[in-house]
């Protein structure tokens, strides 16, 4: 375990990045994600893969900077005419999020990676971490479930055209403008829901945070087909290392829809943002956020009492 004053936040509590105080009045906040295609266009996948990585720094309260690429490419095997369309996606999402591309590495690889080592600036008295939920907190989601199912649907070309666009729309979205609108409230915790899938990073919460969590299943968003295709068989198999990873600390009040489940643990890419506040500021900020551009957003749950880190799922309070 790393030992420095100025490194406010390590990999202590399972956060989305590492935070380094330079002044009184600002810190660092660094990261680095990429990921394998998860959708069959390339300039897709390089905004996608863009946004999923960006939005590390906005779950921390941060505001990116810059950002440098991370490249993995099969240059003797496929046209590089592929990897341009992938670093194009990527610039857009970069410029997007009003950081600047300072360059970045590439490596010879049978399989196609891609993704941003990013740094963010942040006030040291504004850090947003895992570990802050307090009893009492709503929980809100800001973008909805099933982009794994969806993508491994991508793949397979079993999606509706619209289904498809909607996916890769919801994975491509910056999670910026949720960041910019929570940024007005008096948010305790936040984290991004990525590969863990929302039970997971929600336990991450949890345990960080000493707290029990109750999640309303039937409250979450979720994308338009997704539950059809899980009835097709279409589950990643990142849900279910998911669910199997969280079953000793995830309690059923009451049975809930095995399909239903399977969403909830569904392995996601660039997912929105899960942020704990105080349960009266919270439908206030659901609306800012919906009429902020960010329309699925939904509270989801609440913090119940001190404790070691559990989720408890009703269907709806």
């Amino acid at each position: 375990m790393e030992e420095d004053p100025n490194l406010l936040v390590g990999r202590e509590t399972s956060d989305d990045a590492g935070v380094y105080r330079l002044t009184d009045e600002l810190a660092l906040v660094q990261t680095i994600d990429f990921i394998t295609p998860v959708v069959n266009d390339p300039y897709d996948f390089g905004r996608i893969a863009a946004a999923n990585a960006l939005s590390d720094v906005y779950a921390m309260g941060g505001r990116p900077l810059t950002a440098m690429n991370v490249v993995c490419f099969p240059v003797k095997s496929l046209d590089k005419a592929i990897l341009k369309e992938i670093l194009r996606g990527g610039l857009e999402k970069t410029h997007e999020a009003g950081a600047v591309l300072a360059g970045g590495h590439s490596v010879e690889d049978p399989e196609i990676k891609y993704g941003l080592s990013v740094t963010g600036t942040v006030h040291p008295d504004r850090i947003l971490t895992n570990a802050g939920v307090r009893p009492g907190d709503a929980l809100i989601l800001t973008k909805p479930l099933g982009t794994g199912i969806l993508a491994t649907a991508i793949k397979a070309e079993l999606v509706s055209e619209e289904g498809e666009k909607l996916a890769i729309e919801t994975m491509a979205t910056l999670n910026r403008r949720a960041a910019e609108v929570m940024a007005a409230y008096p948010v305790h915790a936040c984290t991004d829901v990525t590969g863990f899938g929302l039970l997971g990073h929600a336990l991450e919460m949890a345990a960080a945070s000493n707290v029990s969590i109750t999640i309303e299943a039937e409250r979450v968003p979720l994308l338009p087909e997704a539950l059809d295709l899980l009835q097709l068989g279409l589950l990643p198999a990142g849900s279910y290392a998911n669910r199997s990873f969280c079953a000793h600390r995830v309690l059923q009040t009451e049975p809930l829809d095995p399909l239903l489940l399977d969403l909830l643990a569904d392995a996601q890419t660039s997912g929105g943002l899960l942020i704990s506040l105080p349960e009266e500021d919270a439908d206030s900020l659901v609306g800012a956020l919906k009429a902020g551009g960010v329309p699925r957003a939904a509270i989801i749950g609440r913090a119940t009492r001190a404790d070691k880190g559990s989720i408890q799922l009703m269907r709806r309070a």
